[in-house]
């Protein structure tokens, strides 16, 4: 049973409690979110954590992604990772892991995360089949559900599906005409499935069948933007829009079965183009949330990449972004390290607080406004503990020569709030 199906039946949950109070809202306003499907809470009946809400009119999320590759399946650093996730700020981790232990991995991080888990099932089932020697012909509905029940059972709270990518979506629009093609891990690998099989793809011709074990253990579904624009020459192009209709549909039939959904956005998109992107997926999911990439404002920062999806980022939750996946520095170059986590995180952090700011969420203003006045007093202790970072400006400030003094080292006695 769901949220959604409690609600129906008179249930206020825990969790409902507990999401009101942390979002300084009523029990009725997240209950008539819910009922709606503009809020979502992902937890998977098995799992037991302090609940989120994700969705209109709530602090805006973040999500850090880690996981393993062929290259780089140490475990335990990607426990370090996640440890370094939680410390600075994320709501959720989404484990993408496709190199080692698939299955070993992601129990263990469900064992270890006080916070949202999110998977992308899909790519254990290729993962596992390419180091197994398999053809991706040998791949079929069968064992994609079973991987999805599996990991259902064990407790992911969200998944991400690529059922926009479909014969359908394809027959008026081809990909390789795009600038970037197709850059979505998920998306591509749908789509290579496709081509060697003939078979349009199961996610989408079987949807009934993912709504029944997101049903049964209230696993919220993520409705991937597999086609998402990969580079700014793609953003906001027919293909994009065509999946996002797609998926604007199926966002009716999980509402149908009573199965809480979101959808994902995109991807590179530049800065005057976000308003327009975040209005047209709320028009076209009726208000589901939305859980963006970034998005990247620019494509030519490699290496700053944290930056440019802050950016974008904070114009996304301005404009009605519910969830934003953090970018680290590593993007599009390495599988990040426990740093780039870190950088990943704050920016992305930051970004949700400029965003809530910007769009009235309760509590948002509040913490900026404690700051002003700590900083008008030079109390730098209660300055550090408001801080996103604490570490950071403590750190910087005891490294300086002003570290016994009530001032610091840019104005010394000349500051201003001496004068």
């Amino acid at each position: 049973m769901t949220q959604i199906s409690r609600i129906k039946k008179g249930d206020i949950s825990p969790d409902i409690e507990e999401v009101a109070r942390k979002e300084q809202r009523t029990i009725e306003f997240i209950r008539e979110g819910i009922i709606t499907g503009k809020i979502v809470i992902p937890k998977n009946c098995n799992r037991t954590f302090s609940a989120e809400g994700v969705g209109k009119g709530l602090k805006t999320k973040v999500n850090a992604n880690i996981g393993t590759s062929p290259d780089c399946n140490n475990v335990d650093n990607e426990m370090k990772k996640l440890e370094t996730a939680i410390k600075y700020g994320a709501h959720s981790v989404m484990d993408l892991s496709i190199g080692g232990d698939l299955n070993g991995m992601r129990r263990k991080v469900l064992e270890n995360s006080p916070i949202m888990v999110g998977t992308v099932p899909l790519y254990a089932v290729f993962a596992e089949t390419v180091r197994d020697g398999g053809s991706i012909k040998d791949i079929d509905g069968d064992r994609l559900f079973g991987a999805i029940e599996q990991q259902a059972k064990e407790g992911v709270d969200f998944m991400t599906v690529h059922c926009g990518v479909n014969s359908e979506t394809f027959s008026s629009h081809d990909p390789d005409k795009r600038a970037a093609g197709i850059v979505s891990r998920g998306g591509a690998l749908t789509r290579r499935w496709m081509r060697e099989t003939g078979k349009d793809n199961p996610l989408y011709t079987q949807f009934d069948r993912l709504l029944d074990i997101a049903y049964k253990y209230d696993v919220t579904i993520s409705l991937g933007d597999g086609l998402r624009p990969g580079g700014m020459p793609d953003a906001t192009d027919p293909l994009q829009l065509t999946e996002l209709a797609a998926l604007g549909r199926l966002v009716d039939r999980c509402r149908e079965r009573d199965v809480q959904v979101m959808v994902e956005g995109p991807g590179h998109v530049p800065i005057q183009d976000i308003p327009f992107n975040m209005e047209i997926q709320k028009k076209v999911c009726k208000e589901a949330p939305f859980y963006v990439l970034g998005p990247l404002v620019i494509d030519c920062a490699p290496g700053y990449d944290h930056i440019t999806a802050a950016i974008g980022g904070a114009v996304a939750a301005w404009h009605g972004a519910d969830f934003l996946c953090y970018v680290t520095p590593a993007e599009h170059l390495t599988l990040p390290d426990e740093d780039d986590v870190r950088e990943g995180v704050v920016a992305s952090v930051i970004a949700a607080q400029a965003g809530d700011v910007a769009k009235g969420v309760p509590g948002a203003y509040d913490r900026n406004r404690l700051m002003t006045e700590y900083r008008k007093k030079l109390d730098w202790e209660k300055m550090y503990a408001c801080s996103i970072d604490p570490e950071l400006p403590r750190k910087r400030r005891e490294e300086s020569e002003s570290s016994e003094k009530d001032y610091c080292t840019m104005c010394g006695s000349l500051c201003a709030l001496k004068q």
